[in-house]
């Protein structure tokens, strides 16, 4: 570490005779330079003392410069000034949101370096209040769009933290529900894209006939039904975040596309010729382990690699049961406020929340509050938590789906109290006949098949006003299909 007089900077640069000139103006400044030609060089120098700025070309002999932000040794608020060849607007807009926090140009103007060095010495106090605000953030268990004080999350925050402020593409994994998207959307709000698209789709939800064009656009005329130009999802999120979900769930085919796409960071639309660039920060996310969605020829090792340079892993909220009751808060709060009053949570209530296992994670955990919440006439208590938790149980293999707004189901409980027993159905007055006895996964066929002909047949807004996702839709419907094919005579 430099004493905390001393401002020490690290130039990282292949020319030798620029690093020298730089090196005697930041001299004349009142800085302490050391020298780096290349990445390995400048991890070494790194281990030997911590910088208070780094300098650097982003085109090294062995990498991309920016991938320094990515060393253990910088700390996360060290600030990156970029050395570009060109002044081109469009270049120091690529040095911005590749992370850097100001840009010089060859060959060096000393009037421009002053302005920088001033800017990030202006800049300094307000970084270290916003470290101290982000600190006091995490130690209550908040921490951009995430809850939760526990040790696992806390590494998860050190991680984002890390690579945020970075270009570098991230590869999040985590079982269905522990928050992927959510870890996705912070990455996006503490980068330097904040201010640009956040961009999410998931690739399990989209037809395999149309997640190309969703992906890259298409042309008019590219096929039956286009009529008319449309941007895909790298247009849309130019200049800021991609979220690709599920990413093991995209075909092959299209896995070596976006692979080509993420090295050349050129694309063209469905049935177009125009070359387009790809100026976007790409996040993706599987709930599959990706290895062995390698050996089932799910997902490609050379994508697979070039998406995990940062991987992050996301723990169930079983292995973070101390972040429940944080949870279970933080949910009641967020709920809108157009309902009764505000209820009290029992401790005891969040004891019986705490000690739950939660096969869906934080998903169900936030879905399982609002139901309490919804129940709870005055203050959420024990009672209304075992409920509700032993009801989430019981949908846990086969959801019951809650429409939204605009449609109800009431469920009445049967002889049976811990496995309550759908009686009736009602979506916006259309009412929906249930057998008895029968079972849950039963229900849910007949409340998915009821709102599907609610909605003429529409399966996004039926996916939509149910409350799950197009690809849990498109699957229910698949298993109907074959089930009734089985029992139809031969």
């Amino acid at each position: 570490m430099t004493s905390p007089t001393e401002k020490h900077v690290l130039l990282v640069d292949d020319d030798a005779s620029f690093r020298s000139s730089l090196a005697a103006l930041l001299r004349r400044e009142g800085w302490t330079p050391s020298e780096a030609g290349s990445l390995a060089e400048a991890r070494t120098r790194l281990a030997q003392a911590r910088p208070d700025l780094v300098i650097l070309d982003l085109d090294l002999p062995d990498g991309h410069g920016l991938d320094l932000r990515l060393a253990e040794d910088v700390p996360v608020d060290t600030p990156f000034v970029v050395v570009s060849g060109s002044a081109e607007a469009e270049s120091a807009r690529q040095a911005l949101r590749a992370g850097a926090e100001d840009y010089l140009v060859k060959p060096l103007d000393p009037g421009r370096l002053q302005a920088v060095l001033h800017g990030l010495e202006q800049a300094a106090g307000l970084r270290e209040q916003v470290s101290d605000l982000r600190a006091a953030l995490r130690r209550s268990g908040r921490f951009g769009q995430l809850v939760g004080s526990s040790d696992s999350m806390q590494k998860v925050y050190d991680l984002i933290e890390r690579v945020a402020p970075t270009a570098a593409p991230v590869l999040i994994t985590g079982e269905s529900g522990t928050g992927k998207e959510v870890v996705a959307a912070t990455l996006h709000e503490m980068s330097k894209r904040r201010d640009e698209a956040f961009v999410a789709i998931n690739c399990g939800a989209i037809p395999e006939t149309l997640i190309e064009s969703r992906l890259f656009g298409h042309e008019k005329g590219a096929f039956t039904g286009a009529d008319r130009r449309q941007p895909g999802v790298f247009e849309q999120a130019d200049g800021g975040t991609l979220f690709l979900d599920e990413i093991g769930e995209m075909p092959p085919e299209l896995q070596v596309r976006l692979l080509r796409v993420l090295e050349t960071k050129m694309f063209q639309r469905v049935g177009g010729t125009a070359t387009l660039r790809a100026d976007v920060r790409l996040i993706a996310a599987t709930n599959r382990d990706p290895e062995e969605s390698i050996r089932a020829g799910r997902l490609r090792e050379d994508l697979y690699h070039r998406l995990s340079v940062f991987p992050i892993h996301l723990p169930p909220l079983r292995e973070r049961r101390s972040d429940i009751p944080l949870l279970v808060t933080h949910f009641a709060e967020s709920l809108p406020k157009d309902g009764p009053g505000r209820r009290t949570i029992t401790r005891e209530a969040l004891a019986v929340f705490a000690a739950h296992h939660w096969p869906g994670n934080v998903r169900e955990l936030r879905n399982a509050v609002q139901r309490a919440y919804i129940l709870s006439p005055e203050r959420l208590d024990e009672a209304t938590a075992r409920s509700t938790v032993t009801s989430s149980s019981a949908s846990a293999a086969a959801p019951l789906p809650t429409p939204a707004s605009n449609g109800s189901v009431q469920a009445h409980a049967a002889a049976t109290p811990s496995l309550p027993v759908l009686s009736a159905a009602e979506v916006d007055g259309e009412s929906l006949r249930v057998p008895l006895p029968c079972t849950w996964g039963q229900v849910e066929q007949i409340v998915i098949e009821g709102m599907l002909r609610h909605c003429g047949g529409n399966k996004r807004k039926t996916a939509r006003d149910l409350g799950i996702s197009v690809k849990t839709l498109y699957a229910r419907l698949r298993d109907y299909e074959a089930a009734a094919n089985q029992e139809a005579p031969a």
